[in-house]
């Protein structure tokens, strides 16, 4: 039987804070999965009217850090979607920062992970209007990403996007544009690479030269020269995977990475002789293997991870930007000679989550035909909150 990462939590809590401070940003998220569906948050006190079973049923703390609750969050959020799909394979296509910015990002984490997704959309945007391979308006959602399987840091971004592209005369006359090249193949992804670090590099550049970065590890002329250069050399990773048809394929696979946490429980194997053991990917086949890390030293790792506070990882653009994204998709939808959006559609899945949802809650696994009724409610305990996260040292930080 596996751990969860709260379990990861309290126990090597003491001794990572014996040599670290938490900033209010992770002590707010380690309480928030530390917490999670225990009495700190309340809950509510269930029996079974028909075998008289008890059980304590607590309440989530919806922190979008915490691998307990994205469940119910990603099937919500797939739920959401339906509507959104065109009739058209898509795209999956993986943009990778250099390691050389890594320290950077440790610095101005809010800074790196926006200009990656702004500058990752502004190099799709202008590949998608380059008549060249489609010359119209795309339709594609971005997701940030900033780990690899043992927690390291690795900044990416996935992108999925559907294979063509809407495209307007002067008079507002739509036509759909399909890939030039075949029907499945968007854009050649080392030309992709170097768009993305042209602008990427001039964005570092003005931020410096702004003094927008004031705690730039690369503090020198010196060394901005160096980082420069090497981020030149460096190739910037762009990967474009096997294309993908059908909704409901498109939604499974996407929601795949919408909700994805650091590490899930599922990963966590067990706490042995001061060390965490996990599953990792082993090779590109998708075998596993269990490796061990001590157990301050995952903290350390899982806590960069931590999301600067109102940070909007999931975004989506062209067609499906917010402004304007139902008239837009309309338009697609006409042009691509799909049935209008019916607004029934997303109202029957959510409904369909919540029906699976209250089944789920009030059966009672103990006998057939039993349903669960509340019979006490617990308000949260604050004082029990603050006492989930360990006093951080007066030491060194």
């Amino acid at each position: 039987m596996g751990i969860t990462l709260a379990q990861v939590l309290e126990h090597f809590g003491p001794a990572f804070v014996g040599h670290h401070r938490l900033s209010a940003m992770h002590e707010r998220v380690w309480r928030a999965i530390v917490s999670c569906r225990t009495p700190a948050l309340g809950g509510q006190r269930m029996r079974c009217d028909g075998c008289a079973a008890e059980q304590w049923r607590g309440r989530s703390g919806r922190n979008r850090h915490c691998p307990a609750c994205q469940s119910r969050a990603r099937d919500q959020w797939r739920a959401d979607r339906v509507s959104e799909l065109l009739n058209v394979p898509y795209c999956h296509l993986v943009f990778t920062l250099p390691h050389e910015l890594n320290a950077l990002a440790a610095a101005h984490p809010r800074w790196v992970y926006d200009t990656l997704m702004h500058c990752t959309a502004a190099t799709l945007h202008e590949f998608a209007a380059n008549p060249q391979w489609l010359g119209g308006v795309g339709a594609f959602s971005l997701v940030l990403h900033t780990w690899t399987q043992d927690l390291r840091r690795h900044i990416h971004v996935h992108a999925l996007m559907a294979c063509g592209a809407m495209a307007l005369d002067a008079d507002g006359q739509g036509s759909w544009v399909a890939p030039k090249r075949s029907p499945t193949f968007l854009f050649p992804v080392h030309a992709l690479s170097k768009v993305l670090r042209g602008k990427f590099m001039q964005a570092l550049q003005r931020a410096s030269e702004s003094g927008a970065l004031p705690r730039d590890p690369a503090a020198t002329p010196d060394l901005q020269r160096l980082r420069t250069q090497a981020l030149r050399k460096h190739d910037w990773v762009v990967y474009a995977k096997t294309p993908l048809d059908g909704a409901p394929a498109v939604l499974e696979y996407l929601a795949r990475y919408t909700h994805r946490t650091a590490i899930g429980n599922e990963r966590l194997v067990a706490i042995k002789d001061a060390q965490v053991l996990m599953r990792v990917r082993a090779d590109s086949t998708g075998g596993k293997r269990v490796m061990a890390m001590p157990g301050t030293q995952f903290i350390g790792r899982l806590l960069q991870h931590v999301l600067p506070q109102g940070f909007k990882r999931i975004r989506h653009y062209g067609l499906l930007a917010p402004a304007a994204k139902t008239a837009r998709l309309h338009m697609a939808r006409q042009l691509l000679a799909m049935p209008a959006a019916n607004p029934a559609a997303r109202q029957d899945a959510q409904a369909f989550m919540r029906r699976v949802a209250a089944i789920e809650i009030t059966r009672c696994p103990h006998c057939p035909t039993g349903r669960w009724l509340v019979v006490e409610q617990r308000a949260a305990n604050p004082m029990a909150r603050k006492a989930l996260v360990p006093t951080p040292c007066r030491g060194p930080p």
